[in-house]
């Protein structure tokens, strides 16, 4: 939790500063009160004075207000510096996470991340509010109720030594076994986020294949898993609530027991008892408060823990300390090997090509060959296990990362489309490009045509995720995104698989042009899109099966020639 306090900035300090002092107001004047009312009872009314009882309730009048000043003010500074807690806590959270590398993001759930961006925020939010309010009051109203307590009778405050340590050992056990729990209880908010998003991102598979009612049950039970999880935790923390109860009752009773004796031997006044009885009623609202506390400090610790855990990742791709830049965008792969973790089976083994600047080269294989995982070294979205990757002769983990990324365009089979027009999609690649360049690199992309169908051409709104987008749509949108970056390395991923062929052609007659003179990796499920490629590499389970020509391979790989005739049929023999 303190780890967090980082994030309370500028203006946020000096309110986080303001609210307790305005809180030690309220509670000063609150511990007053009964002094006064015990004044009022055994001088003005036992005296039948008047004068005096006006005077005294004069003061309580002002006591109140000075009082409504103080918690409305701590209130107000409260609230400020709690939500700019929370503001800067969402706002770090999210820039850590995209400072974060591919291997790091693997390893974190999208459903935890975004309980951790909502409600785990939230809870360190409502802890810090309590702790601003409730854990400035609470302690100084308790021992400030004890201190008056013992100032009008010190013979009868001895019952707190054997009320006191009742309830912090009761506080004490409570914490201990609450924060297992609330952490439990987070992981199951984690699992009942993830079936959600699962069912509404695959909502038209659920329909297809019919299996609504194993989808229902599934999130019942989670949803099952959560409220156990949930009163498990709750009904631990409330068992403090009728302990402090039983003993403050307790200590009422005492009070009036014993009270009432020194009353009767003249060693105590009868206004003294009650003003007793009411610091015994504020220790225990108090005591009340500090369960809260305990109970949100639990939940909060949980969720601060989790968060924590996030910032405390170390990035495992970043810049050197002295990266450098390149000019040259020859790309080579040197005894290249790959797996995604250390448990993991290779994925990419002993890979070795050159890739010239400007050339057209083509990669192809089976699904699940690791063609993917290839390019993704380029651009270092990950690093290789073993070997190096080369950029100009320089080793990539010493280029500079963002001229590394601005050099490169990659169109993923993803094609992830953000919520907006089709205009800022595009524009992602670049956001200074002017009207003239948006509309020839929708052209380009083969994608002018549909979105000057659309009411509002470019200005049409996307849905979240393209839902109002087809495939080809998607891809040719993603394309253009890519084209408009003008980037030296260009990589397609088996990005046209939604386009028929005769878009598909003029697709790659266009791009062929505009990028004439740049480095194109183009990786494609269909021979049709790296036929015409300067060299094609055949990938077949992780390691490289060829490298040659359309002509060459055809000829001479096995992968490769069956791959061509099952698609192209036994004419694309006399083509090779």
């Amino acid at each position: 939790m303190i780890k967090l306090l980082r994030f309370l900035k500028g203006s946020a300090i000096l309110c986080a500063i303001i609210a307790p002092l305005m809180m030690l107001l309220e509670v000063s004047m609150d511990l007053m009160q009964p002094t006064f009312m015990s004044q009022i009872i055994d001088v003005g009314v036992a005296g039948s004075n008047t004068p005096y009882i006006l005077s005294i309730g004069g003061n309580m009048l002002l006591a109140a207000f000075l009082g409504l000043i103080g918690g409305s003010g701590c209130s107000f500074f409260a609230s400020i510096a709690t939500m700019k807690l929370g503001q800067n806590l969402r706002q770090g959270l999210f820039n850590k996470i995209q400072t974060l590398s591919f291997h790091e993001i693997d390893t974190l759930k999208t459903s935890s991340l975004i309980t951790m961006l909502t409600n785990d925020v939230t809870q360190v939010q409502n802890m810090m509010l309590t702790a601003l309010r409730i854990m400035v009051r609470a302690p100084f109203l308790c021992i400030g109720s004890i201190i008056m307590s013992y100032y009008l009778s010190p013979k009868l405050a001895t019952i707190y030594l054997i009320a006191l340590p009742i309830i912090i050992l009761a506080i004490i056990f409570i914490l201990k076994y609450s924060y297992p729990l609330f952490l439990l209880l987070q992981s199951k908010l984690d699992n009942i986020n993830l079936v959600m998003r699962e069912n509404i991102l695959g909502v038209k598979v659920i329909k297809v294949f019919n299996i609504i009612d194993k989808q229902l049950h599934r999130f019942n039970l989670a949803n099952e898993e959560l409220k156990n999880a949930n009163i498990k935790a709750q009904n631990v923390n409330m068992i403090l609530w009728p302990i402090v109860s039983f003993v403050m009752n307790l200590t009422v009773i005492a009070v009036i027991w014993f009270g009432g004796i020194m009353v009767s031997k003249d060693l105590l006044q009868v206004g003294i008892i009650m003003a007793f009885i009411n610091y015994i009623t504020q220790t225990m609202n108090s005591l009340i408060a500090l369960i809260t506390i305990v109970i949100n400090y639990s939940r909060a610790k949980a969720s601060a823990d989790r968060i924590n855990k996030v910032f405390s990742m170390v990035p495992s791709i970043k810049n050197k300390e002295q990266a450098k830049n390149f000019d040259n965008y020859e790309i080579e792969f040197k005894n290249v090997s790959f797996k995604y973790n250390e448990t993991s089976e290779y994925v990419l083994k002993n890979i070795n090509f050159n890739i010239n600047q400007g050339e057209k080269v083509g990669i192809i294989g089976s699904t699940g060959s690791g063609k993917s995982t290839l390019v993704s070294l380029i651009a270092r979205l990950y690093d290789a296990t073993d070997g190096e990757v080369l950029i100009g002769g320089m080793n990539i983990k010493d280029i500079n990362l963002t001229q590394l990324r601005e050099n490169i365009s990659l169109v993923s089979q993803e094609n992830t489309i953000f919520s907006g027009t089709i205009e800022d999609n595009i524009k992602f690649g670049n956001l200074s490009a002017d009207e003239n360049l948006l509309i020839e690199t929708s052209k380009d992309a083969e994608a002018y045509d549909f979105i000057m169908k659309k009411e509002k051409d470019f200005q049409s709104n996307i849905e979240q995720r393209g839902h109002n987008l087809s495939g080809g749509q998607k891809q040719r949108i993603c394309i253009a995104r890519a084209l408009i970056k003008n980037s030296k390395i260009f990589i397609m991923d088996d990005s046209t698989s939604a386009l028929d062929m005769a878009t598909e052609a003029r697709l790659q007659n266009s791009i062929k042009k505009r990028l004439k003179d740049k480095t194109m990796i183009v990786i494609a499920q269909r021979i049709s899109g790296v036929m015409d490629a300067d060299k094609i590499i055949v990938i077949d389970n992780g390691e490289i099966s060829a490298i040659g020509s359309h002509d060459y391979l055809m000829n001479n790989n096995e992968i490769y020639r069956s791959i061509a005739i099952s698609q192209l049929g036994e004419d694309v023999k006399k083509i090779g």
